[in-house]
């Protein structure tokens, strides 16, 4: 087909899955991380002042709070964001209380919301053209259909492509510095296509800390085109000189993306207090150089809370981790991956070997103008999986993003691969063809019939396994669900509904009869009541795999589940009963007495316990330290 018609049917599913996850997103509450994230980008445009959320660079805020950033309200005298600018610690605890309220009180939560998370929704659909542009480069007009119907039949694309965190936007300016890496070395380093590289590159490190992975990629791409080059030279010489030259080129736009970055960072902290760096002095030639020195310093601050913060314990098919597993990201995409779409992934790579094995069909599958692009695929393929699978944050999906996406390229030149097969006179070749045709169909059918729920999506490899044994954190539940849990209490006539959430928001917003709640620490009068609990609550952010003994039902596609409480509680570690303290499980691994939820709901609910919690938990910390 031409084109023109692939180009509108790609639109058309793009379209549709605009309206599969817009839809999604517009039904559900506020997630943990949208509540600092979504406080943060509007404070950055009303003040310029980086002080919030500085584990995460600014851009995907920004573009969240930007259709926010005239008209909502903010309190910028009260606790919550005065004492914020007190440290880097103090700024951690306050972004939550802060966002909470900007959202929640100062403004309408249901139009905020929905205002924060259309630039996202956007975003996601232009990562999907850009797949679908790339596809079509290295795969043809079937390539590049094929793409876009894989990338929106991923549940978790729609899942987490709407909301305002920045996953999604980190692996589009990837996959954007990738091509224009790959075009620089194609150009052999021209001025234009330098600064596009430079200004993709500065975008996605402007986005997340993680695509400093990027550095490694450019330099794994060097190394092969040493082993396996991919232009011929009269000369060893020739060749060398023109990977130098090329390198020279790489490390130009790193350097105008550095600055780019700088820039960045230093008109959005121009009204941000120095007294971080109050060591320098306080004299005018001081000050100025405080000011200076504000974008690295708080650049440096961020990445090294975030390295502390990647340090995560983890939980997988029932089985609680200490530290990250090489094995979690390839065991949950398989798990929460359409079978159509896994199918059509396996497909691809026996396909792929028989056409580059056939002398006849090795200039048709990759064509010769293409190769820099398609070497540049598979190397970020390969890093940035590799870095995933020894990171220590394997927590979710949705941190496995941009090798998902590259992935979905990297089978773009399947359908060229099998018609090249078909017309060297191998027969399965056209089976072959609409078999995939149908595989994308069925995936894109079924990530369709899972709406809304596309956040807890499993697909049979489940064997009928609860959610809750096999996966964690947002890979099940991430708050999203409330107003499900509002529907039930409607639908029960239940006065007071007990609420163990995944977040540190107030359920209450979502949930006017809600009643925060702990399935680790049930009341006696608790008893004969309905409970509604965070899947990711059960066996993982809690131990109360106890409730599952007694009448309950999923709600939300499994994210949450009702419990009716027996009639009297069981004691304390009693069979049936609720655990024992030294058995008791926090969010995030926590251990001891360090409830963080419980400490977060606390200061979301009320901002002036701040400073009162900051100074408790550094008195536990040094006991901690002197033990």
């Amino acid at each position: 087909m031409s084109r023109k018609v692939t180009g509108v049917m790609a639109a058309g599913i793009l379209l549709l899955m605009g309206v599969l996850a817009g839809g999604a997103a517009w039904r559900e509450s506020v997630t943990v991380d949208e509540v600092a994230h979504l406080g943060a980008g509007v404070s950055y445009w009303q003040k310029l002042d980086l002080r919030m959320n500085i584990e995460h660079p600014p851009l995907a805020k920004l573009l969240a709070g930007l259709p926010l950033a005239m008209g909502a309200r903010a309190d910028y005298h009260g606790p919550a964001w005065t004492f914020g600018g007190e440290g880097l610690f103090p700024a951690f605890l306050s972004q939550w209380p802060f966002g909470h309220s900007l959202l929640t009180r100062w403004n309408d939560p249901t139009t905020t919301l929905a205002w924060g998370r259309f630039p996202m929704l956007l975003l996601m659909l232009a990562l999907g053209w850009v797949l679908y542009v790339l596809g079509s480069r290295l795969g043809g007009e079937w390539g590049g259909l094929l793409v876009v119907a894989l990338y929106a039949s991923m549940p978790a694309f729609l899942a987490f492509g709407p909301l305002v965190i920045t996953d999604v936007p980190v692996t589009l300016f990837v996959l954007l510095a990738m091509w224009a890496f790959a075009a620089m070395w194609e150009s052999g380093g021209e001025k234009g296509a330098v600064w596009l590289f430079a200004l993709a590159l500065a975008g996605a490190l402007l986005t997340k800390f993680s695509a400093g992975i990027l550095l490694f990629a450019f330099l794994a791409f060097r190394i092969s085109l040493r082993y396996w080059p991919i232009r011929t030279f009269a000369t060893r010489e020739e060749s060398l000189a023109w990977r130098k030259r090329q390198w020279r080129a790489t490390l130009r736009g790193v350097m105008w993306a550095a600055l780019i970055v700088y820039a960045f960072y230093f008109v959005l902290s121009v009204r941000q207090p120095t007294d971080s760096l109050e060591i320098l002095g306080s004299n005018p030639a001081s000050l100025v150089l405080r000011r200076l020195l504000m974008p690295p310093w708080i650049y440096l601050r961020g990445l090294g809370l975030f390295a502390i913060m990647s340090v995560r314990p983890t939980f997988l098919l029932g089985h609680a981790y200490s530290h990250g597993v090489w094995f979690y990201f390839p065991v949950v995409f398989a798990l929460k991956t359409p079978l159509a779409a896994l199918a059509i992934v396996l497909l691809a790579i026996p396909v792929g070997l028989l056409a580059r094995r056939h002398r006849s069909t090795k200039r048709a599958t990759i064509p010769t103008e293409n190769r820099m692009y398609w070497r540049a695929t598979w190397v970020f393929l390969v890093v940035f999986t590799l870095f995933c699978m020894i990171s220590q944050t394997t927590i979710s999906i949705r941190h496995f993003t941009i090798p998902m996406a590259l992935l979905i390229v990297a089978v773009a030149p399947l359908p060229r691969a099998l018609g090249a097969l078909q017309q060297s006179g191998w027969r399965v070749a056209r089976p072959l063809g609409w078999l995939t045709a149908g595989l994308a169909a069925a995936a894109l059918v079924t990530t369709a019939a899972a709406y809304p729920y596309f956040m807890p999506f499993l697909n049979s490899l489940s064997f009928g396994r609860p959610g809750y044994w096999l996966v964690n954190d947002s890979n099940i539940d991430w708050n999203q669900s409330l107003p499900e849990a509002r529907r039930f209490a409607d639908q029960r006539n239940v006065d007071r509904l007990l609420v163990d959430s995944y977040g540190f928001s107030d359920p209450a917003v979502w949930i006017p009869n809600a009643e925060i709640w702990s399935c680790q620490k049930p009341a006696p009068s608790d008893g004969g009541r309905w409970a509604v609990v965070s899947a990711g609550m059960i066996l993982d952010g809690h131990n109360c795999g106890w409730l599952t003994g007694y009448p309950h039902e999923a709600l939300a596609g499994g994210s949450l589940y009702a419990f009716h409480l027996p009639a009297a509680i069981p004691e304390v570690g009693a069979p049936g009963g609720p655990p024992r303290p030294e058995a008791f499980r926090y969010l995030g691994g926590m251990g001891g007495e360090m409830d963080m939820v419980a400490v977060l709901q606390r200061i979301v609910l009320d901002p002036s316990q701040l400073k009162p919690t900051y100074e408790k938990m550094m008195a536990e910390f040094q006991a901690q330290q002197r033990r």
